[in-house]
């Protein structure tokens, strides 16, 4: 008899490569895939029709909630709104990622209560880590200034741990999918010192598959999840490798364009834990600026050299830390650069 698997949040970076890795296995799962409807979603979650079954609706409605959550056997919670959106609508945040999973664990307990769930929790709930890179998952918990979507995931990490299910807690590093071209303001929230670990979206996906074989080994335990010590770099150092094979140079902003404290990242001092259990730390950060180099086309690079000045005028202007210094905001200027004195 097939194990019947319930994925939230199916359309993601690791939502899909998740998707991947399980209709692969199509003989052992019967999936279920669910997302909230639009033209975004329903383009990535079309060519799995045939394998899966593809449900579009709200989580934070309960009927909606209600459809697939009857007779689950395996829970793999990846719905979330994420930064920048979760800080610029803390409220939207709070009802997907608190009242959403809540939702959620309440039908489970209704409707599937033998089933096992997995939640994707972050490294944010950590707070700033430049200092004390090495991170373990008994540190405190303490979100940077302005991180409200730290906090939402500790809020429903609570949810999960006094569900009455059988949980696990993956504390996701940051999940790496190349997509060169690709401009978010979050780039220079990040102190070009921080230690960064990343995991591809694909090694993660895998993962979330192959915890579904273990379930008794993982079963009430939280995990940092990330791609080990193969994945590691300084920020400076990844910003310049990604964007000199994007055709743009190294060192193309100035330090000033960056925060030097209050976000998140490290490098996880056990990871090995959840290594050692589903082995799934395959690829490396060279790997990953492989298939970020094989993404970006020729004619593209040579035009982005073309442009570049232009490009990098329009980046700067997504800078906080210089924007804030630049309209003399002292309350965002000394959340970004705490050092800073009047």
């Amino acid at each position: 008899m097939k194990k019947k698997i319930l994925l939230t949040g199916a359309s993601g970076s690791v939502g899909l490569e998740t998707l991947r890795e399980l209709v692969q296995h199509t003989d052992k799962y019967d999936v279920t895939a669910f997302d909230l409807e639009n033209k975004s979603s329903k383009k990535k979650l079309q060519p799995f029709a045939k394998d899966v079954r593809l449900v579009f609706g709200d989580i934070t409605r309960l009927k909606d909630v209600e459809k697939v959550s009857r007779n689950q056997d395996f829970v793999i919670h990846l719905a979330a709104v994420i930064p920048p959106l979760a800080d610029e609508k803390p409220k939207l945040a709070e009802a997907v990622n608190i009242k959403g999973t809540q939702n959620l664990l309440a039908e489970l307990k209704k409707h599937s209560p033998d089933a096992f769930f997995l939640y994707s929790s972050s490294i944010s709930i950590y707070g700033d880590r430049v200092n004390n890179p090495m991170i373990k998952v008994g540190d405190e918990l303490k979100p940077s200034i302005g991180d409200e979507y730290a906090h939402t995931k500790i809020a429903a990490e609570k949810a999960v741990k006094n569900s009455g299910l059988r949980w696990t807690i993956f504390r996701f590093t940051g999940i790496m999918q190349p997509s060169p071209g690709n401009m978010d303001p979050l780039m220079f929230h990040m102190p070009l010192d921080t230690s960064f670990e990343i995991a591809t979206a694909r090694d993660t996906g895998y993962a979330l598959v192959q915890a579904i074989r273990h379930e008794s080994e993982l079963q009430g335990r939280i995990f940092n999840l990330s791609g080990g010590e193969k994945c590691r770099i300084i920020y400076r150092n990844f910003l310049n490798r990604s964007f000199a094979l994007s055709g743009l140079g190294k060192d193309i902003f100035p330090d000033e364009a960056f925060a030097s404290a209050n976000f998140h990242c490290g490098y996880y001092a056990d990871n090995l834990e959840l290594e050692n259990i589903l082995h799934f730390q395959r690829d490396s950060i060279d790997d990953y600026f492989r298939i970020f180099e094989k993404k970006t086309k020729a004619g593209t690079k040579f035009i982005v050299r073309i442009l570049r000045p232009l490009i990098i005028k329009k980046m700067l202007k997504l800078s906080d830390p210089l924007n804030a210094k630049r309209a003399n905001n002292k309350e965002l200027m000394a959340r970004f650069n705490p050092e800073v004195r009047d």
